[in-house]
C-alpha cells in the first residue's frame, strides 16, 4: 500500500470503559469482529471487516484520573509525525501526547485545534492505517465540528496545507478540505439548537453501512441512541448514533443518494 498524503485521514480508534461491550456494539452495528489484544500496548485491539484492520478499541491507561469519556479519534498521516507536531504548535494547537514510537507499527501524536477539536497523527510503520476504506463496515467520511470556523480553518489549512472549497448554502457553513484535487475532510460550523453548549468541538467519523435505517435499528436494539436521521442527501442516507458508553459516530449508505450535489465556490 502507498504512503498517504500527509493530512489524508488514516485511522481511528476509541478508549472504551468496557472494551468487551463496545466490541459486542460494534459487531452488531458494523459487523466487526476483533484480533487479539495488544498487552504491550495497553491492550489495544483492532476491529476487522472482511479479514481487513478498519479501527481499534482499547481501554483507559492505567492510573488514568476519573472515568474518561469515550470518543472516536481520527488520525491523519503524516510523513514525520516529529515535524508534523511542530506544525501544530506554531499553528497555535496544543500537543496532548508527544510524538512516541508504537514498537514497529508506527508513530503517533495526540493534538487539540484552537477551537478544541481533538484528533491524532499517525507516522506509518508496520501498520500503514486503514486496510478497507468505503465498504460496508469501514471508515467513510469525517467532518470537524467547530464553534470556530475562523480558527479551526486556518489552523488545518496550515498544518495539512489543505486546499478549501465552500458549499454554496446560506442556511449553513459547510467546507471542504481538499489534499490536491481530492476532499479528504468536512468541515460543519456549529450553531444552533442542534448543538447545546456543553457539546464541544469534535470530529465526526462516518462508518458505511448498506442500509442506514437498519444499522440505526441495531444500534438502538444494542444499547445506542439516534441523534440525527436518518436523511437523505446527495451524498448518501446518514445518520448520527451516540454509543452506549457515549462515543458519537455517524453511518451512511452512500448508495442511497437523493437530490444533486451542492454547487461549491
Amino acid at each position: 500500500m502507498a504512503s498517504r498524503t500527509e493530512g489524508t485521514p488514516v485511522w481511528t480508534d476509541a478508549m472504551f470503559t468496557d472494551v468487551e461491550g463496545a466490541k459486542a456494539f460494534y459487531a452488531d452495528v458494523l459487523g466487526w469482529t476483533f484480533g487479539e489484544s495488544a498487552s504491550e500496548f495497553g491492550n489495544y485491539t483492532q476491529a476487522y471487516k472482511n479479514g481487513k484492520a478498519v479501527a481499534a478499541v482499547v481501554p483507559p491507561m492505567p492510573g488514568q484520573d476519573g472515568e474518561p469519556q469515550s470518543a472516536w479519534c481520527l488520525y491523519f498521516a503524516s510523513p514525520d509525525v516529529e515535524t508534523t507536531a511542530e506544525k501544530v504548535k506554531a499553528a497555535g494547537g496544543t500537543l496532548l501526547m508527544e510524538p512516541m514510537q508504537v514498537g514497529d507499527f508506527g508513530s503517533m501524536a495526540l493534538a487539540r485545534d484552537p477551537a478544541g477539536v481533538v484528533f491524532g497523527l499517525w507516522q506509518g510503520g508496520a501498520h500503514e492505517g486503514f486496510e478497507l476504506e468505503g465498504e460496508p463496515g469501514s471508515y467513510a467520511w469525517a467532518e470537524v465540528f467547530t464553534r470556530d470556523t475562523g480558527a479551526s480553518d486556518a489552523f488545518f489549512g496550515t498544518v495539512f496545507d489543505y486546499g478549501t472549497k465552500k458549499i454554496k448554502d446560506e442556511h449553513m457553513d459547510y467546507r471542504l478540505f481538499d489534499v490536491g484535487a481530492e476532499p479528504v475532510l468536512g468541515r460543519m460550523e456549529m450553531s444552533g439548537e442542534d448543538f447545546p453548549p456543553e457539546i464541544p468541538s469534535y470530529i465526526q467519523i462516518y462508518f458505511a453501512v448498506d442500509n442506514c435505517d437498519k444499522a440505526v435499528e441495531a444500534a438502538e436494539r444494542a444499547g445506542g441512541r439516534k441523534v440525527f436521521g436518518p436523511m437523505d442527501s446527495p451524498f448518501g442516507r446518514f445518520a448520527a448514533i451516540v454509543d452506549p458508553q457515549g462515543a458519537a459516530f455517524a453511518v451512511i449508505d452512500s448508495k442511497t443518494t437523493v437530490g444533486d450535489m451542492p454547487e461549491m465556490e
